[in-house]
């Protein structure tokens, strides 16, 4: 079996490829989604842009899933203060993740324009609201989330509420995340549709790819200027260590510590940028698959940037510095860690291959000659 140590760092890697997983295809779901009522103006349009995500979102929901049991198994006490922390913003996405299914259920069911317009808005809504809660969570990461631990390893929690985590800075980062992905939803409507609605796609590419680009860079700017988290002191990375068992402090800058250390990590946010642009450049040639790619590419960028930014924290303490959770302590057994790696090893690549397959059998333009002639298959 791999040592302890860089079992940890696996780990670290893998639930980071989980959530960009997600990231990629759920994120053109949420795009998608977003996008909806105003790039499809009437119902048969909306049809076609909902029929270009309706066969495989169901599938894409397996990298989120996956990644919660991984954060479950892997990092326990992670998973257990975070999920008590942002409870009520878990559960508004959840709630908001609820109209997906029914949306695309009930949508079709009554031909009337009222209740064809309201469940496209139903929709609408969640798209927006899970990307949004997404990025002010991370953005949160670089604030610090309201918790600590006793000297018995108890989880103590503070008084903050559910608008404490609407911060500034948080909220600025959730503005980012809906940029990102409605920049990546446009592209993939750009790439699965013709005629007006790839018109109109393409118009949403830019914008977005343009915001994307602006703000991350601004994003960048303040976090330079934000105090971070530095680990000064710990044991071997390669024992079982407790939280509390380091020396942790909030230092000017201290969020770009690591690029100072390792300058060609500077290529990550690079990329997020770079990303952007060849979506926009792309997109105005015309070009779909250059266009997705450039998109996933800014989108790529974007969450490695913030998961380098944070290393090794994993989840910050704004209560205690010291109880900040780390890839280091804040992990299941050396044993636990071995047996799900095992298990990640046969199951990730079977998850990436049917979700391959899905999208080649489903692959073709979606235009509405096809959805109303797939009466069967088509929402």
């Amino acid at each position: 079996m791999l040592d302890y140590e860089t079992l940890k760092l696996i780990w670290w890697a893998l639930v980071g490829v989980l959530l960009i997983g997600f990231a990629l295809t759920g994120g053109w779901d949420l795009g998608t989604a977003i996008l909806l009522p105003f790039i499809g103006k009437n119902d048969d349009e909306r049809r076609v842009v909902i029929n270009t995500i309706g066969p495989t979102w169901e599938g894409n929901q397996t990298w989120l899933i996956t990644a919660g049991g991984a954060l479950f198994a892997a990092w326990p006490l992670v998973y257990a203060a975070a999920f008590s922390v942002l409870y009520i913003a878990l559960m508004l996405t959840l709630f908001a993740l609820f109209l997906r299914p029914v949306g695309f259920d009930y949508r079709s069911k009554l031909p009337s324009r009222r209740w064809r317009n309201n469940w496209d808005w139903g929709l609408f809504v969640g798209g927006l609201v899970p990307s949004l809660i997404f990025g002010v969570a991370f953005g949160n990461l670089f604030v610090g989330v309201d918790f600590k631990f006793d000297e018995t390893m108890r989880v103590l929690y503070g008084n903050a509420g559910f608008f404490t985590l609407l911060n500034p800075f948080a909220v600025f980062c959730g503005l980012v995340s809906v940029a990102m992905l409605t920049l990546h939803g446009g592209a993939y409507v750009h790439l699965k549709t013709e005629g007006i609605i790839r018109a109109r796609a393409r118009r949403a590419v830019q914008l977005a790819g343009l915001v994307t680009a602006i703000l991350f860079i601004l994003g960048g700017v303040w976090v330079a200027q934000r105090n971070g988290l530095q680990l000064t002191h710990m044991g071997s990375p390669n024992d079982v260590l407790r939280p509390l068992d380091k020396t942790v402090e909030w230092v000017a800058g201290g969020w770009m510590a690591n690029y100072a250390q390792y300058p060609l990590t500077w290529l990550l946010p690079a990329l997020g940028v770079i990303g952007a642009i060849i979506a926009i450049l792309c997109v105005s040639a015309n070009l779909g698959w250059l266009t997705l790619l450039g998109s996933s590419l800014s989108l790529i960028g974007i969450i490695l940037t913030a998961g380098w930014s944070l290393f090794p924290f994993v989840l910050p303490s704004s209560l205690d510095a010291h109880s900040s959770l780390t890839v280091w302590d804040a992990v299941s057994s050396h044993k636990t860690l071995g047996i799900m790696l095992g298990v990640a090893v046969i199951f990730m690549p079977l998850i990436m291959l049917y979700t391959s397959w899905v999208y080649r059998v489903m692959r073709g333009p979606v235009t509405v000659e096809r959805i109303r002639a797939e009466t069967h298959t088509s929402y």
